[in-house]
């Protein structure tokens, strides 16, 4: 549904957490469980000679016209939780703006359905997931990078606000 709400470019914001499985059911295996992963649904790891490979959805989604901004990021550590907070305010900002679809695809662990500490799930997540998901902007129309730059006063302009550049 979301490929065709993109094609449509409807105002919608997607956040998509990709955790690498079904994680509220139970662990099974989703599109963009990794080659190898063990899962409750792929015991013996995700077999891509039977099921394919995971899918990128960002990649996918940033290929159709009627999505404007289509990002990936992790709460992996704290710098890129910022960066993640700062996407799903661009998201949100674009939906308003009627710029069509925008979707956070969100890298995220699960402990529980991975079998690992969480420290353990953070570090996965950085040496196995972000290789496969690489993070970055896949596409921010023309029309969206305006959103992309954040206000704060600025004094020598007797408290009027300046655009300033993200960091």
């Amino acid at each position: 549904e979301i490929i065709h709400a993109a094609g449509r470019g409807e105002d919608l914001t997607v956040i998509f957490v990709n955790n690498a499985n079904y994680g509220m059911t139970g662990g099974q295996m989703a599109p963009t469980t990794l080659a190898g992963q063990v899962t409750t649904s792929s015991p013996y790891g995700r077999d891509v000679d039977l099921v394919g490979m995971p899918m990128r959805v960002a990649e996918l989604i940033s290929t159709i016209p009627g999505a404007s901004y289509v990002v990936r990021r992790s709460v992996h550590n704290v710098a890129n939780i910022n960066k993640t907070k700062a996407a799903i305010k661009t998201a949100f900002q674009v939906q308003m703006a009627g710029l069509g679809l925008s979707m956070v695809e969100v890298l995220s662990s699960c402990p529980t359905n991975w079998h690992m500490s969480a420290d353990g799930a953070l570090k996965w997540i950085e040496d196995a997931m972000i290789p496969v998901y690489p993070l970055g902007d896949y596409r921010v129309a023309d029309a969206v990078e305006p959103l992309t730059k954040r206000r704060r006063p600025d004094r020598s302009q007797n408290g009027s606000l300046a655009t300033i550049p993200e960091e």
